[in-house]
């Protein structure tokens, strides 16, 4: 009695392969840019616990944002993406975009947007 083969065939395997090749070199890519906005969040939250900040300066604020995110070695976000506002209460918003190639002419851009709250306890 004959028993049939089971399995991958060669080129199935490189069908496979190509595949998570793919997902993998995207994930490589994409990783970065939300590691970034993971340390822009991380920098807002810690700026909205700092002890005081409520009756800080505008720019004293945007000073200790700034030391933050060079300590995290955040590169994406200009000083034209941060506004410090203080009508009901001071708040601290960063919104930008980032814009990286993908391969050839394809390209990928993301768009990061979130408003803090300062209260300073």
């Amino acid at each position: 009695m004959r028993k049939g083969q089971h399995g991958i065939t060669l080129i199935g395997f490189l069908f496979v392969l190509a595949i998570a090749g793919l997902f993998a070199y995207v994930g490589m890519r994409l990783f970065p840019v939300y590691s970034e906005w993971y340390s822009v969040s991380s920098a807002m939250k810690g700026l909205a616990k700092e002890p005081g900040i409520a009756n800080m300066a505008p720019d004293q604020i945007r000073t200790l944002f700034d030391r933050r995110l060079y300590t995290s070695y955040v590169e994406s976000v200009k000083p034209n993406n941060v506004r410090i506002t203080t009508q009901g209460g001071p708040q601290i918003h960063v919104k930008y975009e980032v814009r990286r190639p993908l391969f050839g002419n394809l390209d990928f851009i993301a768009t990061f947007e979130r408003v803090e709250r300062l209260s300073g306890s």
